[in-house]
């Protein structure tokens, strides 16, 4: 039987379900705490000061009349992470406050068909000191996290297959936390994954428990939330959709098999069916230049999106008779494709699954844009503060160097 919790480790998680409510749903009042928490006011009040005095919160009477609940609000400029997202084409790096808000960002292109880990380690490097130099003398980083587009191990960040960046087995998290020497582990994470969690915390699926995020870009992958959690499988591994194989008689995938999701829905397909392959503009200004040919008329580039969208409905279908979600997301490039090609991803969901595990699911386009992998990767490194808010900024703010140090 295990032991009744401690009463620090009671006060310990009532900090963090505090600090998280205040993180993710923004400024509350002590009344309104005290109803969603189930706690008295006394123990809000206990608890906002414990915050409020470690710089975590602030406490302020609201504009008004009569005697209304001091509100908590989170003290953004002073506590924030450092997120990246590391794409195929382009490298992002952002110092992303308490809250969620985007305080500073930068943002680069970057080369395809070549990887380079210590470049790439060395241009987020000096992103970070740019950052860290333009925050507040009293503010601090209490964690990092990155998007990569690519395989990631949980438990230590390697990033174990990149196939669109010429990654393979390269020890990515550690190089950076070394790099950047701010006393934080850079956390790693698979972009679709947190894509998936930034729009299931902030985005489109708020208050949606079970949805699939599925992000474009050269290939595509795919977040799973099941029951309001990540589904990463034993390893992290988790949601690689783009892998599943749609059309066996079909296009020849990057990972070797045939017909892939990836294979035919990806930003190759497309620009190929277009008329658009080869030599040329790549990316996402190129899928958004066959939508917008589309759009006048062009007939290529209409018959291109409509063939794929017949299979990335039939891989939508595939995953809704799985996992019965009751949302489907559209992000990345996809974001674009969809709304192009929604008639005939409806077309194949209609005829591919039965009635019931469709009946509710609703299909949607990412409501963080662009940013929805970079969202993600803040919220992976906001989650040590948030689960023990006062022992990680004490230790942080006892054993950190000034970060504007950081090495180029």
């Amino acid at each position: 039987m295990r032991a009744a919790p401690s009463q620090e480790e009671v006060r310990r998680d009532n900090l963090g379900t505090l600090l998280r409510h205040i993180h993710l749903r923004g400024p509350a009042s002590r009344a309104a705490l005290a109803e969603g928490m189930g706690l008295n006011r006394s123990t809000i009040m206990a608890l906002t000061g414990d915050l409020t005095a470690a710089g975590v919160v602030r406490e302020e009477l609201p504009r008004g009349t009569g005697r209304p609940s001091l509100m908590v609000s989170p003290e953004s400029t002073r506590v924030y992470v450092l997120a990246f997202d590391i794409g195929v084409d382009r490298l992002v790096a952002a110092r992303v406050g308490l809250g969620g808000v985007i305080l500073d960002r930068r943002e680069a292109e970057r080369p395809r068909d070549s990887f380079d880990p210590d470049a790439l380690v060395g241009a987020l490097a000096g992103f970070t000191r740019q950052l860290v130099r333009k925050a507040g003398r009293d503010a601090v980083c209490v964690g990092a996290g990155a998007a990569f587009s690519g395989t990631v191990r949980r438990a230590d960040g390697t990033i174990r297959y990149g196939p669109d960046l010429g990654a393979k087995d390269v020890s990515l998290g550690d190089a950076l936390s070394r790099r950047l020497a701010l006393g934080l582990t850079v956390a790693i994470g698979n972009d679709a994954n947190l894509g998936a969690l930034a729009e299931h915390q902030r985005g489109v699926g708020v208050g949606c428990p079970d949805l699939i995020y599925l992000h474009g870009d050269v290939g595509v992958g795919g977040g799973i939330i099941v029951g309001g959690r990540l589904l990463e499988g034993a390893d992290g591994y988790g949601g690689e959709v783009g892998h599943m194989v749609v059309n066996p008689s079909g296009r020849r995938c990057g990972c070797g098999s045939l017909g892939c999701l990836e294979a035919e829905v990806g930003e190759h397909a497309l620009l190929e069916r277009a008329g658009r392959g080869g030599a040329g503009r790549v990316g996402r200004d190129a899928v958004r230049a066959v939508v917008d040919a589309a759009d006048r008329g062009d007939a290529a580039a209409r018959d291109a999106l409509h063939r794929t969208g017949e299979w990335l409905g039939l891989g939508v279908a595939n995953l809704v008779n799985i996992f019965n979600p009751g949302m489907v997301i559209f992000g990345g490039t996809l974001r674009d494709i969809y709304p192009a090609s929604a008639a005939q991803v409806r077309s194949r969901l209609a005829t591919s699954t039965p009635a019931a595990p469709r009946e509710r699911v609703r299909l949607r386009t990412a409501e963080l844009g662009d940013d929805t992998t970079l969202v993600g990767a803040a919220e992976l490194a906001f989650g040590e503060v948030l689960a023990d808010p006062l022992q990680v900024l004490a230790r942080l703010r006892t054993a950190v160097p000034d970060p504007s140090g950081t090495t180029a």
